[in-house]
């Protein structure tokens, strides 16, 4: 039987990803999910990596379009034992949400925006379903600046198809500015500090990473 590489990569991601997780992505995450409460949208959940941060008695649906990536997802779901948190999984897109109008009071959207088709619809998305007052928690890697965005954009092709449809030269910041949010907090990290020479190559594909905290503003793109 051959197991396709999109399944691979999924079933292998969170021990490919263990390192960088251990040494800044978990303290990221885990800060950044802190701060939600009421009703909490998660989208392009991948295998799960942002369901020990959630608070007691958070309801949280949790969206995923990918089947693999959804496959390790629902293990991790159903392994959860805490009856105070309400989890819902959904297959859906990120540019096409089944959600009403500001139905939620934070979106959670961690490493994913690399990785949709089309990342201004999605955006957009977001925006429509947060309440007027609510807030999109964000992290991501972005395009770099001058000649390391320009290598960027040339490696992007092989990076998609090795990393399933991952770009390492998304301007996020931007594109959320486009669809009408507006920052409270944006902040750059390099969860790679300190690892050996050896490994820059392969790390700064994908960097810069920013986290941040954006809300909806009064205009946006259509």
């Amino acid at each position: 039987m051959i197991i396709s590489w999109r399944r691979f990569f999924a079933h292998h991601y969170d021990g490919f990803m263990a390192p960088v997780e251990r040494r800044a992505l978990a303290a990221t995450r885990s800060s950044l999910i802190s701060q939600v409460r009421g009703r909490v949208l998660e989208i392009g959940a991948g295998t799960g990596a942002n369901l020990p941060f959630y608070p007691d008695g958070v309801n949280t649906v949790l969206t995923e379009p990918d089947r693999e990536m959804r496959r390790e997802l629902w293990t991790k779901v159903n392994g959860r034992n805490d009856p105070s948190m309400s989890l819902e999984l959904m297959a859906a897109a990120a540019e096409r949400l089944p959600f009403r109008d500001g139905g939620f009071d934070f979106v959670v959207a961690t490493l994913m925006l690399c990785s949709v088709q089309d990342p201004l619809a999605a955006c957009l998305e977001i925006r429509r379903v947060l309440e007027p007052g609510g807030r999109l928690l964000f992290m991501e890697h972005i395009r770099g600046n001058g000649r390391h965005g320009s290598w960027q954009d040339r490696l992007q092709p092989v990076w998609s198809t090795i990393g399933c449809g991952c770009h390492p030269n998304r301007d996020t910041p931007s594109i959320l500015e486009e669809a009408g949010f507006e920052f409270d907090e944006l902040r750059s990290f390099d969860p790679f500090e300190g690892l050996p020479r050896a490994t820059h190559f392969l790390t700064r594909i994908v960097l810069p990473f920013v986290w941040g905290v954006a809300h909806p503003g009064g205009g946006a793109s259509e």
